[in-house]
């Protein structure tokens, strides 16, 4: 679900809301768990984003905020679920990054379909033990229509 409030008619600023699934893999050796592990972490992100029109192409920035719903843990075979609380090898729900990025907008009949990549750089440890953050490149396609009057437009 996204929102777009143009400004002027280089200048915006989005706010999105997703399901986004995070996680990734750690060789054996690693200094978070020593044995090789994956993980997966299922999350709802909301970021604001100004965005900067460039023709068809646009370069966005802006902080966002993750609450994150549920996740396991694999380890030596065996898959468990991960906690959110303050025990041992326990995450935390909420996290903050900042995330920058561009896109390129197609335009087709009176809809718009965007190919939009950012990276994400979080800012909040996601574990009380170790120091764990997020990172990830993202790439999605996007299509929306655009509204028949801007309702922050000069009227």
């Amino acid at each position: 679900m996204s929102f777009q409030a143009g400004i002027t008619k280089h200048f915006s600023l989005v706010s999105e809301l997703y399901f986004i699934r995070k996680g990734g893999k750690l060789k054996s050796n690693n200094p978070l768990t020593g044995n090789a592990s994956i993980f997966h972490l299922n999350a709802l992100e909301l970021p604001v984003l100004a965005r900067v029109h460039l023709g068809r192409f646009y370069v966005n920035a802006g902080p966002s905020i993750t609450y994150t719903m549920s996740g396991n843990r694999k380890k030596d075979g065996k898959s468990t679920k991960i906690l959110f609380d303050k025990s041992s090898g326990a995450f935390r729900r909420f996290d903050a990054a900042i995330q920058v990025g561009g896109g390129f907008e197609f335009p087709v009949k009176q809809k718009r379909i965007a190919i939009d990549i950012r990276y994400v750089h979080g800012l909040t440890d996601i574990t009380h033990e170790k120091e764990m953050y997020n990172r990830a490149l993202m790439v999605s396609i996007n299509f929306s229509k655009a509204w028949k009057t801007n309702p922050l437009g000069r009227r």
